[in-house]
């Protein structure tokens, strides 16, 4: 019998910033961003501040949640792969043109980084990589 299958996810803090809404979990966290909005690098740096506040000193783990149509500047992921604590960064989305786009946001990031259809997948995938991370240091 495994325990760990009976264990409800909790949302240990939720923000809601002017472009949407992160979701901070033990180990990772879910960003959902508004339909046209423009996520900056000013916007990044919000983002960011939310990581160094949860996860200053242990590894963890992104989750884009794509339910809406909005930009990304790419120039972003110059800051994320700076970040050396984040071990995974995993992109849902069920539309064709997002998958494109995941094409060119992975030429710029350059670390570990995956899309899926389903989110549970995703959260698979960013628990095993943040789990291994931490056998690395």
């Amino acid at each position: 019998m495994r325990i760990t299958s009976t264990k409800k996810t909790i949302v240990v803090r939720e923000y809601q910033l002017d472009i949407g809404t992160v979701q901070v979990f033990d180990d990772y966290m879910v960003a959902t961003f508004d339909e046209g909005a423009t996520v900056t690098l000013e916007r990044a740096y919000q983002i960011i501040g939310i990581s160094e506040i949860h996860f200053r000193n242990r590894n963890f783990g992104y989750i884009s949640q794509r339910k809406n149509s909005y930009a990304v500047d790419p120039t972003i992921y110059n800051y994320l792969r700076g970040l050396e604590n984040l071990k995974a960064f995993a992109i849902v989305s069920k539309k064709e043109i997002d998958m494109h786009n995941f094409k060119i946001e992975k030429l710029f990031y350059k670390k570990n980084m995956e899309f899926f259809i389903e989110f549970e997948n995703a959260l698979a995938w960013v628990r095993k990589r943040v789990k291994s991370g931490k056998n690395k240091k």
